[in-house]
């Protein structure tokens, strides 16, 4: 795929997102306009719950993902019970920072979980029926979040809409997963 073929695509899938939500009324117009405007630069905002660390970096610029901050979202992502760390899937930070675009909010994903290693998901697994013994935590691939500030509700439609992986609503546990997987809702 030609990088200018890439482009139109990804725009395509902000435009359909934004306009989705805008018609749904989750969005405002203007907030759409912004979303619809493409920049030289990508960044994300994230607060690990269960470590306290915050992270607000641009990942992409002017064609090209920084390295320097990609490691520093690996490290934030990272597996905080074993520290065990693996490259998160870069089209996971491109569907996050899309999403919190057609939010149109700056607050931070609030990580509930990124990666898993295998020994972590095991034990998750053994012990609730809702983490898959194959999880895409596992290969990078994933990100239970909620947004301070966004229902939750509402960034599930919002994940929905972009229809680019799996969206799974935990309301109980106050978090939405994302991947990038194929396209399905649970």
């Amino acid at each position: 795929m030609s990088r200018s073929h890439s482009i139109c695509h990804m725009r395509r899938h902000w435009l359909k997102a934004g306009a989705s939500l805008a018609l749904a009324g989750l969005v405002s117009r203007p907030a759409l306009a912004s979303v619809q405007q493409a920049t030289g630069m990508r960044e994300l905002s994230f607060y690990n719950r269960h470590t306290g660390e915050s992270l607000k970096t641009s990942y992409w610029a002017e064609g090209d993902y920084l390295t320097e901050a990609l490691v520093d979202i690996n490290h934030i992502l990272r597996d905080h019970r074993t520290n065990d760390i693996l490259p998160i899937e870069l089209p996971l930070l491109d569907m996050l920072h899309t999403l919190q675009g057609v939010l149109a909010t700056p607050r931070p994903f609030q990580i509930i979980s990124g990666y898993r290693s295998p020994k972590t998901n095991a034990v998750l697994s053994a012990n609730s029926g809702g983490v898959a013994k194959r999880s895409l935590h596992m290969q990078g691939k994933a990100i239970d979040i909620c947004i301070e500030g966004i229902r939750l509700d509402q960034l599930r439609l919002a994940a929905i809409s972009l229809q680019r992986g799996g969206v799974g609503y935990y309301p109980a546990s106050n978090f939405v997963h994302v991947d990038t997987g194929r396209v399905r809702a649970w």
